[in-house]
């Protein structure tokens, strides 16, 4: 199974009155994750959106554990959970400088036509995505 590791700065816009980075800003850094495994694995959501496919959420899941703070650096973790050519779910993990698990996630997507939303099949569409995402999920 392929994992990619993207480092992400707390900057202070991003934490709340308490000091710590407000829960939306996990979901971010997971699509920083997710674009570059996706950039890793030698694409971008780009070439499929100029094919007039897009890719929406239709699933998220997200577990909070342990609070980051303006000042450190976070280490995002993004694999591919689950792909069966039409669906693929990633998997996160967000962890603190210390490495302890700030944060674990997975968020699952489809690809879709943008003029009609009905869904396509990756491998038929996309093959060389799909044979990526078959090699990477091992």
């Amino acid at each position: 199974m392929k994992v990619v590791e993207k480092q992400i700065e707390v900057r202070y816009a991003e934490t709340d009155q308490m000091g710590v980075v407000y829960h939306a800003n996990y979901l971010v850094w997971m699509e920083v994750g997710r674009t570059e495994l996706i950039k890793q694995l030698g694409f971008h959501y780009a070439e499929m959106e100029k094919e007039g496919i897009i890719s929406p959420v239709i699933d998220l899941q997200v577990s909070y554990k342990k609070p980051l703070h303006y000042g450190e650096t976070a280490t995002v973790r993004t694999w591919i959970d689950a792909y069966d050519g039409i669906r693929v779910t990633y998997g996160y993990e967000i962890l603190a400088p210390d490495g302890e698990v700030a944060v674990t996630g997975k968020s699952q997507h489809v690809c879709v036509k943008r003029e009609t939303f009905r869904p396509i099949v990756i491998r038929k569409y996309f093959p060389a995505w799909h044979e990526a995402y078959e090699r990477a999920k091992r």
